[in-house]
């Protein structure tokens, strides 16, 4: 969460507005409480883009869905407004870690607990499917795992009996890797597809990887027509259980009864001790007082004073301060939500950075062919352009994990933030085809602060050479792409730096610079890497994350 601003209203209908849960394609999400102090979270749809057909009808969608149907397993519709503009929705806010995020932090679940876990699913699903509705987007980032079960979120693309299909461009509903074969191919998504979603979900739980593999998403959806669900490792009984979810005809899949006769559960999914340690990834939402004006801390910090500037306490451990930008996920997976995230402060926990071995070790100069730099060739200390390669870099984006191989070097500067929008992930279509958007802040920046470069680096999968192709080489050492190092500071330090790649980004190989090359070259997983830069040659990394292709 984060603090109000100055220009964020007080009050959205009757809800009184108390923190920022993030921000995403469509719209703003805030944490707001009802009249009678119940917390909802409240996604007000962006004045830009009301004009956009698909996405106002997306999300009046979801509102009539929610509103339909009133189950245990989906966050209740508490009040709307469709009709005119300002248009949002409040739903009761849900606490909790998404599915996609505990097994990425945590790793596969045991296969009891797999099993526990999708018996309550399909309990939900049988549930929502008895309202007449069909979800049409099951999958990990759409399942919340709440304090009292999960919760099945995000029915922006939802249908009920008799409803218009909502398409873009004539493409499936769904995610690539979730969506059943039969939508692929142009049939209708029913009851059956949900319970192929459901099956991959599972896969997913029980291995920690995509079910069918990543990669551009026709290769995916490909994988998912024609190729088995990867369940290599999981447990004989549960994986002939996701085998039958996923079954390529949907006549042979088993409905969601028959799923739950298959777990085989005698316990509480509640009471599964694996599953309540999931709970600590979330984050707990502590009592607020009432804000009648201007903006107010970031909740669960304690005000501090250093100096002249009001901070937060760095008492809360890095993890939890992660988890915080999770949890705002959660609740933006309706609106198409970029990833953000707030790093952690400085020295928080007193651990030194990690010393060698990666771009922006000083000791291991190298060039990024692999040869040694010559004497005396690195660049006069002082404000830095674009960054060098000074050592192999080891930093690398595992996307069935969606977590770099590597930890940084340095801690980030305290409220630090930064995002990465992808075309795919942006619903207002300001992030062309082919390119994704690039950005980082200082949230709450102090005047006068001393100047802090970031560069970012973009880096694919495998080498490249001198003319901009890509080689053989998948155990990439090189830097990367780099963007011109700027000051976080420079301007006012709350706004957005943003970048784009490939325009912004380019790479000295042999000593010649060469542009960066389209995303279309090198499918798969690309990593970006945050460094701050004190000199071309004197660089450390505090952030690593990546996207696919």
């Amino acid at each position: 969460m984060e603090a109000l601003r100055d220009t964020d209203p007080a009050h959205i209908g009757t809800q009184t507005l108390l923190a920022r849960l993030g921000a995403g394609g469509m719209g703003q999400v805030y944490l707001g409480r009802s009249p009678g102090g119940r917390l909802v979270a409240v996604k007000v749809i962006r004045d830009e883009i009301t004009g956009h057909p698909e996405a106002l009808a997306r999300f009046r969608r979801e509102a009539q869905t929610v509103r339909a149907v009133r189950s245990a397993y989906t966050a209740n519709l508490i009040d709307a407004s469709l009709e005119a503009a300002p248009y949002w929705i409040a739903t009761e806010y849900v606490a909790g870690p998404t599915l996609a995020h505990a097994v990425a932090q945590r790793g596969a679940l045991p296969a009891d607990t797999c099993r526990r876990l999708c018996a309550a699913l399909a309990e939900g699903l049988a549930s929502v499917h008895a309202y007449g509705v069909t979800h049409r987007d099951l999958k990990p980032q759409n399942v919340i795992l709440g304090a009292q079960g999960p919760q099945l979120i995000d029915f922006g693309i939802a249908r009920g009996v008799g409803d218009t299909a909502l398409t873009q461009d004539g493409q499936a509903p769904g995610t690539p890797g979730y969506t059943a074969p039969e939508v692929l191919l142009g049939a209708e998504a029913r009851a059956a597809a949900d319970v192929f979603a459901l099956g991959a979900t599972l896969a997913y739980a029980a291995t920690g990887r995509p079910p069918f593999g990543s990669g551009a998403a026709a290769t995916v959806s490909y994988r998912a027509v024609h190729e088995p669900v990867d369940v290599a490792g999981v447990e004989p009984g549960l994986a002939a259980l996701i085998e039958a979810c996923v079954a390529k005809d949907p006549a042979r899949r088993p409905d969601p009864g028959e799923v739950i006769r298959r777990c085989g559960v005698r316990d509480a999914l509640t009471d599964d001790p694996v599953y309540v340690g999931l709970g600590v990834l979330g984050e707990a939402v502590p009592l607020h007082e009432m804000r009648t004006q201007g903006p107010c801390l970031p909740y669960g910090y304690t005000p501090t004073r250093r100096g002249a500037a009001t901070t937060a306490s760095a008492a809360v451990s890095r993890t939890r301060r992660t988890a915080v930008w999770t949890s705002a996920v959660v609740v933006l997976a309706g609106l198409g939500a970029v990833a953000v995230w707030k790093l952690p402060w400085d020295g928080e926990d007193g651990r030194s950075p990690r010393a060698g071995g990666a771009s922006g070790t000083p000791a291991a100069s190298q060039s990024p062919a692999g040869s040694p730099s010559p004497a005396g060739s690195r660049s006069p200390a002082g404000p830095p352009g674009f960054i060098k390669q000074t050592g192999p870099n080891i930093e690398d984006f595992d996307p069935t994990k969606d977590t770099c191989t590597e930890p940084v070097e340095e801690r980030a500067k305290s409220d630090f933030q930064i995002a990465v929008t992808t075309a795919e992930t942006d619903y207002t279509q300001q992030v062309r085809p082919g390119t994704v958007q690039i950005s980082y802040r200082v949230k709450n920046a102090p005047p006068d602060m001393p100047a802090y470069y970031v560069a970012v680096v973009v880096k694919p999968q495998h080498e490249i050479d001198e003319k901009g192709r890509s080689t053989a080489v998948t155990d990439n050492r090189q830097l990367g792409f780099v963007a011109k190092a700027r000051n976080v500071y420079e301007g006012v330090g709350t706004e957005w730096k943003n970048l784009t790649y490939p325009d912004d980004f380019s790479m000295e190989v042999n000593g010649r610079r060469i542009a960066a090359p389209p995303l279309a070259q090198e499918p798969g997983g690309w990593t970006v890497v945050f460094r701050h830069a004190t000199s071309d040659t004197e660089h450390k990394s505090v952030f690593c994350t990546g996207f696919v292709a």
